[in-house]
């Protein structure tokens, strides 16, 4: 149940970021590995910089969707023909 659950959470967060940042369409696969990423650089960020660990279901999905933003912004860097 908890992987369904991270999956969800990736899932609506990469899709989130998306938006936001104005990235194309990655589909739904490309959102959630966007946003499983996303949620592993957020959490890794909140427990490294702020030490902010745990939470509930909207505290992760606002983690992973700080996450995924940054992640797509790491990607528009690396590679600069995605903008």
């Amino acid at each position: 149940m908890h992987f369904v659950l991270f999956i969800m959470i990736g899932l609506i967060a990469g899709a989130l970021a998306r938006h936001v940042v104005s990235d194309p369409d990655y589909g739904v696969a490309g959102d959630i590995a966007v946003g499983v990423m996303g949620a592993f650089l957020g959490g890794w960020i909140c427990a490294t910089l702020l030490g902010v660990g745990g939470g509930g279901f909207f505290v992760s999905l606002f983690v992973a969707f700080l996450g995924a933003i940054a992640l797509l912004w790491l990607i528009r860097l690396i590679v600069p023909g995605r903008a």
